[in-house]
């Protein structure tokens, strides 16, 4: 069909802009569109059967206040002004979130230095941090132990499947489209004009929200980066849709779409697990909020292991950092012998092995035994036992490793060449949930930007 592009030119185009994935960054991207250019024919197009199936509800629940990420990083600007945005949103669509604070908690003077540091880089970010002594720590959290720590009021919690489900009927009541159960198979631009090529399904989201909350049912893939569609796909090709922008938020497939425009980024999707332990329910008095060690993490973006009360009320412990051997396994052990031979040829993650090895064997000794996950925790919390914990949910982190094993910490948003009407969110680690609809923003301004004036 003929109609006006969103900047007023004419295409001939299903849709103006076509989303790729239908975790929270897509669907904020969805979102951002509609508000800001209203009457925009914006797609959502989402493999499962439902939205935020993966890293989208697999997580803490944790709005970030931007402590932690390197001042004028794309990191900081985007949880600091995605937060509040975030906030504002939950609020608005009848979504919980609390602020419940945050302590980071220094156990022995060897930690002040890297709470020092911390607390420094969290001022520079715009973060209201307060120092507190051993006493102060137990002001906000009784049961920690520790000689020194930050706090900072502006931590909050909210159910991230819950807010996935509310962009879902937010981005339809705008008149935008989500279509679930919808794989992508090709793209190919030809001149103004980007086809995608569609598996068979379509389905509109459902709306509920327990497919967001099942913390085990997500589907296998089996492409490789370099690769075409799977053989052993027996969903092939059964539609077409045309856009004039599509913006690639795929996770943990970022580097397989990228690849079936001809687009090969040097570095690649790592797949990380993580795995989590969940406090009985007459031991959750023990955390208030959300406790966290000042993080040291071996050289690896990771926060270490923490606790948090969740908007729910149930407090988790965790999550660790092991390699995974599928990025959308159906168990924790689930392996994908495809996904595991593209991990294993990739340069970068014998490299990344060899320069954390000690790390990885420590993060996979305390996945295994969930003493040895304890213990970690009772270094700033020694009241919580082995009694107190039960095997919790887990999920698969996507994480951009570069071709030298250096892990890439920054949001990274990759346009193309020149001329090319696709955008690739090729990293979108933690704390892409907090800063979704900072994210969505930017997206969108450069999808714009791509349309004739």
């Amino acid at each position: 069909m003929t109609h006006h592009t969103i900047r007023g030119g004419p295409v001939t185009t299903d849709v103006d802009v076509a989303v790729i994935g239908g975790g929270i960054v897509g669907l904020a991207t969805a979102h951002r569109l509609l508000e800001q250019q209203p009457g925009s024919r914006v797609a959502v197009l989402e493999r499962e059967t439902d939205v935020g199936r993966h890293q989208s509800s697999r997580n803490s629940g944790v709005l970030h206040a931007g402590l932690y990420y390197t001042p004028g990083s794309a990191k900081a600007r985007w949880s600091r002004a995605g937060k509040p945005l975030m906030e504002r949103f939950c609020a608005e669509h009848g979504v919980p979130f609390e602020r419940t604070g945050k302590v980071v908690v220094a156990v022995d003077t060897a930690e002040l230095p890297g709470l020092e540091q911390l607390a420094a880089r969290a001022r520079r970010n715009g973060v209201e941090i307060h120092h507190l002594d051993a006493d102060g720590l137990r002001e906000h959290e009784p049961h920690v132990d520790g000689i020194a720590g930050l706090w900072t009021p502006e931590t909050a919690v909210t159910d991230f499947g819950a807010v996935c489900q509310a962009l879902a009927t937010a981005i339809r009541a705008a008149g935008g489209e989500v279509r679930t159960d919808t794989e992508l198979v090709d793209i190919e631009q030809r001149g103004e004009v980007v086809h995608l090529a569609l598996s068979s399904g379509g389905q509109q989201a459902s709306g509920g929200q327990q497919a967001c909350r099942d913390h085990h049912s997500a589907g296998i893939d089996t492409r490789l980066p370099d690769s075409g569609p799977d053989p052993s796909n027996p969903r092939g090709r059964s539609g077409e849709l045309t856009a004039g922008v599509v913006i690639a938020c795929a996770g943990l497939r970022a580097d397989r779409v990228a690849a079936m425009t001809g687009h090969r980024p040097a570095a690649r999707i790592v797949p990380f697990r993580g795995a989590w332990l969940r406090l009985r329910p007459d031991r959750r008095h023990l955390v208030r909020g959300n406790i966290y060690p000042v993080p040291t993490g071996g050289g690896l973006p990771f926060l270490g292991v923490h606790l948090t009360r969740r908007i729910d009320g149930e407090v988790w412990i965790g999550p660790n950092a092991v390699l995974a051997l599928a990025r959308e396994g159906r168990t924790p052990w689930s392996p994908s012998l495809r996904d595991l031979a593209a991990t294993l040829r990739f340069p970068g993650t014998w490299q990344l092995a060899r320069r954390h090895l000690g790390v990885g064997i420590g993060e996979v000794w305390r996945d295994r035994v969930v003493s040895a996950m304890v213990r970690e925790v009772q270094r700033y919390v020694p009241e919580i036992r082995r009694e107190d914990v039960r095997r919790g949910p887990w999920g698969v982190r996507a994480q951009l490793v570069a071709a030298d094993g250096s892990l890439v910490e920054d949001f990274t948003i990759d346009e193309g060449g020149p001329g090319s009407r696709v955008l690739h969110v090729l990293n979108a680690p933690s704390p892409a949930a907090t800063s979704a609809l900072a994210i969505g923003s930017e997206l969108s301004a450069r999808a714009v930007r791509r349309f004739p004036a």
